[in-house]
C-alpha cells in the first residue's frame, strides 16, 4: 500500500492508562503497522505534554497541543454556534492549521478521527481520500441519559446536549466512509439513531493487553490485609465512576458488612473528586487515588466491582480484571458488549441488593470465586487480544491487502 495516515485524537495516546487513551494507544499502533502515521492531539496538562517523546517515536510527525479552553467559554461559544459543548470544548485553530497543511503536504489516504470531538477538524476530504470516525461510544445517548435524570441548569444542559450533539453525530456519519463503534451494542443503537445500515457503521472492539494483565507477570505485589478485599479501578474525576463508587460505598457495602464485618472496599484511580475523597470517611472504605501500577490491587482483591448506572460501550476495568483471573460483580450497563456469559464468565447484579447478596456468596464460596476467575482470564485470552480484535483495522481504512506493513 502507498499512502499516509492520518490520526486525530482528543488526549495525546500516552501514557495507555485510561480507557480512551488504552484504546487510542492501541489504534495509533496498529495504524503505524499500515503506514506512517501523522498524529493530530491534545495534552490535558504538563504531565501529558511529558509524554510527547513517546508520541515521536511512533508517529511520522505529530501536532501535540496544550487544550487550555475553559469550560466557561467552551460553553458560552458551544451556545452561541449552536454546537454541542463537547465539540466546542476541544477547538484549537493551531490543529486546523496543522491538519490542513499535513493534507496539503503528505499523500494522506486515510483519515481516522478518534472520539466525536475530533470530526471537526476533518475537512472536505478530496477524492481518493477515506475517512474513519471512530465513535468509540454514543456519547449523545449518555449525555441524554444524563438530562434524563438530572433536574435544574445541569439537567437543561444535558439535555441539550444531548439532543445537539445527536445531531452532529449523524452528519458526522453520514459524510464518514465508515464509522465504528466499540461494541456491536453501540453501532446496533447507533444504527437505529442514524438509519445508516451495517455497510456503514461497524464495530471495532476494545482488547485487553494481556501479557500486562496477568496474574502470573512480574509487578509489586500488595499485603492483602484483614478481611475480604473489594476492588473497583477507574479515572475518579469521571461522573459515572463517581455514581457508581457512591451507591457501593453508601448502599452496597454496608448489607455486605452486616455478614462480612472485617470487608474492605478499595477506590483506586487517579484524581478522585470531592465526593469521592468523602467516602473515605465510611467505615471499610479505602480511597487510594493514582497508583504506580494497579496490577497489584487487582491481583490482592478477593473481588473486583464494576457496579456502573450509566456506561457506554465496553469497560476496559472489566476486561483487566478478568485478564487478571479475578471474579468480577459487574452491573448489566458494565457487562454489555462484552461476549462472556453471566455466571459462567462474570456474574451480573443490577441493583445494591443483589450485589451485596451475590458478592457474599461469593465470599462465602472461595472455590467459585476462584473458577469465575480462571473461566474470565480464558475467556479473555480467547476473544479480547488487540491483536485479534483489532485485525481488520487496515480492510476498514483501505480494503483487502492493505496490511502491507504488518509483521
Amino acid at each position: 500500500m502507498t499512502g499516509e495516515i492520518l490520526f486525530l485524537c482528543h488526549r495525546i495516546p500516552f501514557p495507555p492508562d485510561r480507557g480512551d487513551k488504552i484504546r487510542s494507544c492501541n489504534l495509533l499502533k496498529r495504524l503505524a503497522q499500515v503506514a506512517p502515521v501523522h498524529v493530530g492531539c491534545f495534552a490535558d496538562d504538563d504531565r501529558d505534554m511529558g509524554f510527547a517523546g513517546e508520541l515521536a517515536a511512533v508517529a511520522q510527525s505529530h501536532c501535540l497541543l496544550r487544550r487550555d479552553r475553559s469550560k466557561i467559554v467552551a460553553g458560552l461559544t458551544g451556545l452561541a454556534k449552536r454546537e454541542p459543548l463537547l465539540v466546542s470544548l476541544f477547538d484549537h485553530p493551531g490543529l486546523h492549521q496543522w491538519v490542513a497543511q499535513t493534507l496539503a503536504d503528505r499523500p494522506i489516504r486515510a483519515v481516522v478521527a478518534y472520539s466525536a470531538q475530533m470530526a471537526h477538524f476533518v475537512p472536505a476530504l478530496p477524492p481518493g481520500v477515506r475517512f474513519l470516525m471512530d465513535f468509540v461510544d454514543f456519547d449523545s445517548a449518555k449525555y441524554a441519559a444524563y438530562g434524563a435524570q438530572g433536574s435544574g441548569p445541569m439537567g437543561w444542559i444535558n439535555r441539550r446536549e444531548g439532543r445537539v450533539l445527536l445531531d452532529f453525530e449523524r452528519r458526522v456519519a453520514a459524510r464518514a466512509d465508515i464509522s465504528t463503534f466499540v461494541s456491536e451494542a453501540e453501532a446496533a443503537l447507533f444504527r437505529a439513531a442514524s438509519g445508516l445500515g451495517p455497510d456503514r457503521i461497524v464495530p471495532l472492539e476494545n482488547g485487553v493487553a494481556l501479557d500486562y494483565f496477568d496474574p502470573a507477570a512480574d509487578f509489586p505485589p500488595m499485603a492483602h490485609g484483614d478481611g475480604p478485599l473489594l476492588v473497583f479501578t477507574g479515572q475518579m474525576d469521571y461522573r459515572p465512576n463517581v455514581e457508581a463508587v457512591e451507591s457501593f460505598a453508601r448502599q452496597t457495602l454496608p448489607a455486605i458488612r452486616t455478614v462480612h464485618p472485617n470487608a474492605r472496599f478499595a477506590i483506586v484511580g487517579r484524581n478522585p473528586s470531592k465526593a469521592v475523597e468523602a467516602l473515605a470517611a465510611q467505615p471499610g472504605v479505602i480511597v487510594t487515588g493514582g497508583v504506580p501500577d494497579v496490577r497489584g490491587w487487582l491481583a490482592a482483591a478477593d473481588i473486583v466491582v464494576a457496579p456502573l448506572r450509566i456506561a457506554r460501550g465496553i469497560q476496559n476495568k472489566v476486561l483487566e480484571a478478568m485478564a487478571m483471573a479475578r471474579p468480577v460483580v459487574a452491573s448489566p450497563q458494565a457487562a454489555e458488549g462484552i461476549d462472556a456469559q453471566d455466571e459462567m464468565h462474570f456474574l451480573i447484579a443490577a441493583n445494591p441488593a443483589e450485589e451485596a447478596a451475590k458478592i457474599n456468596a461469593l465470599l462465602a464460596d472461595p472455590a467459585r470465586a476462584a473458577q469465575l476467575g480462571i473461566a474470565a482470564r480464558a475467556r479473555m485470552e480467547a476473544r479480547y487480544r488487540w491483536s485479534a480484535t483489532l485485525a481488520h483495522l487496515p480492510d476498514l481504512l483501505f480494503g483487502p491487502q492493505a496490511d502491507s506493513r504488518a509483521a
